[in-house]
């Protein structure tokens, strides 16, 4: 996605634009192929997070593999300075920008992540995060792990539908209005959306433990991603500063209920996020001065949501640890 002022200064989204499905049931140019697609993902994105976290629960690691882009870009893109020579290992290029513009030589949109790129033209074939992890669920079903979880159940798919789009439009990019914007009147506006969302989705939250159903399906992981930066950058980098996260207990015992949960606080790395954050949003923060904070060992202490019941695979079971290659260092 990619950030813009309106003319009245609020912060907006441009949609994505390679916007490409890969499906298994002959509806687009792209089928589901094992070893065809490289996912490419930066630590620090909460809406690559999303894609990492529904992968890792579905066993699609064997399938599609995965390129790590570090947290710092300029101009050019998303680069991969954490990979030796600072390329990436199997496309071999080292701004991510390549890739599109191998998929479109005059591509001048947003490079975004997440992105899936086709490993032999090294051509990206799409960057739709909000459809990718549908897809996953939906369209890769073959390549799915034994015991993967039902993430999107026919069942609910209308409910979760709804609380998506609100948790979209109020807290995954509500912070991101609050943090961009130019304009006090629409700042304090999407302040206001933001934690009257959050106060809602407590309310929701006090009696059941997961959002939908009593399984951990697509909503959790897409709410989750925010509130898991919530503290180590958009209280006080993005200016979303009535509470902390952890100043709201039942949001707080929620997201460390899910970090505690294989498949998602192993995927989060706390210090490639601030770096990206507070090092490249040079209009918020042009010293680049990284905070040392917050301690982030709180997240392993208990959450008593086992209280509430519910079953977080459903009839699946948890994945196994994540690949070698793909491990984030431990909280100590």
């Amino acid at each position: 996605m990619t950030a813009t002022q309106s003319s009245s200064e609020a912060f907006e989204y441009k949609p994505v634009a390679l916007n490409e499905r890969i499906t298994s049931d002959g509806s687009s140019r792209w089928p589901v192929e094992a070893g065809r697609y490289r996912l490419v993902v930066a630590r620090a994105c909460p809406w690559a997070n999303r894609s990492v976290i529904v992968r890792r629960l579905l066993g699609l690691e064997p399938a599609l593999s995965m390129g790590l882009a570090g947290p710092l870009h300029d101009e050019r893109s998303w680069r991969f300075h954490l990979d030796p020579d600072n390329r990436d290992p199997v496309l071999g290029i080292e701004y991510l920008g390549e890739a599109y513009r191998k998929a479109d030589p005059g591509f001048d949109a947003g490079i975004t992540v997440p992105a899936v790129v086709e490993i032999a033209t090294g051509k990206v074939v799409t960057n739709g995060f909000q459809q990718l992890t549908l897809d996953f669920s939906t369209q890769w079903t073959a390549l799915h792990r034994d015991g993967a979880p039902d993430l999107y159940p026919v069942e609910h798919r209308a409910e979760i539908d709804e609380i998506n789009q609100a948790v979209y439009e109020d807290v995954n990019i509500g912070v991101y209005k609050c943090g961009f914007t130019n304009s006090q009147e629409a700042y304090e506006q999407a302040y206001r959306a933001l934690f009257a969302r959050l106060d809602a989705l407590s309310e929701r939250l006090a009696t059941q433990r997961f959002l939908v159903g009593d399984t951990i399906t697509e909503a959790d992981i897409r709410l989750w991603v925010t509130l898991v930066r919530f503290d180590a950058v958009y209280h006080g980098h993005f200016k979303c500063n009535r509470q902390k996260l952890t100043e709201m207990p039942v949001l707080w015992a929620y997201a460390r209920d899910l970090f505690q949960t294989p498949g998602f606080g192993d995927t989060i790395d706390f210090e490639q996020i601030k770096q990206h954050y507070y090092g490249v949003h040079t209009d918020i923060n042009p010293t680049r001065v990284v905070p040392l904070g917050p301690d982030v060992r709180n997240w392993l202490t208990p959450h008593g949501r086992e209280a509430l019941g519910g079953r977080p695979f459903g009839d699946g079971t948890p994945p196994g640890p994540p690949p070698e290659g793909e491990r984030v260092p431990p909280i100590s």
